[in-house]
């Protein structure tokens, strides 16, 4: 049996990113950023895609999604905004940001309290509230709902997949909607900013 000390090590260290797999794709992504984007905008989407990649890849594997993630992704578009908003005051783009982020975390976080309510158990984790924050943060708001019905149709393809392959999955089976969040985001993002 694992004392406290070894459990709390053990889940931090799960909390760490695949570096391979992290390496692999942010490089991937840096080439096709700097090829397709200006440059302030090649640097967000590196910035955006290395935290939401390790986002997905920690979240499909521990069912969490750590605060670098999340606070991270929001912080890192707020203060990106007025570098990919260069046509607003930089006072008035980190404000904008600032407030999608509050609204769209506040949003997840009804949904949260409402299914708790309705359900009596959990459907969504404080960790998808705080990415949708990033979400918010980072996504003009005509956007946003596009996010969340490309990685809602992402996680319905995948529940979908999995009863294919016979694999039981019930009302009350886990499903890591950050896996699908987090790549949904940098996706918007980029084609976002490669259309604008």
């Amino acid at each position: 049996m694992m004392s406290c000390e070894e459990h709390t090590a053990a889940g931090r260290e799960d909390l760490r990113p695949n570096l391979p797999i992290l390496l692999g794709a942010g490089l991937t992504l840096t080439a096709l950023s700097l090829v397709s984007l200006p440059l302030p905008a090649a640097i967000a989407s590196v910035v955006l895609g290395a935290l939401m990649f390790a986002g997905a890849e920690i979240d499909a594997r521990t069912y969490l999604l750590p605060d670098f993630v999340t606070w991270g992704g929001m912080v890192a578009g707020i203060f990106l905004a007025p570098v990919l908003d260069s046509a607003d005051p930089w006072w008035s783009s980190t404000a904008a940001a600032a407030a999608r982020a509050a609204m769209t975390a506040s949003a997840v976080a009804l949904l949260r309290a409402c299914y708790g309510w309705l359900r009596n158990r959990e459907g969504l984790g404080f960790g998808d509230v705080k990415l949708a924050a990033a979400v918010g943060a980072w996504l003009p708001l005509a956007f946003i709902p596009f996010c969340f019905a490309l990685a809602t149709c992402a996680a319905l393809v995948a529940v979908m997949l999995s009863r294919l392959r016979g694999e039981s999955f019930e009302a009350t089976s886990k499903l890591p909607f950050g896996a699908f969040l987090c790549p949904a985001l940098w996706l918007v993002f980029y084609a976002v900013a490669v259309s604008g």
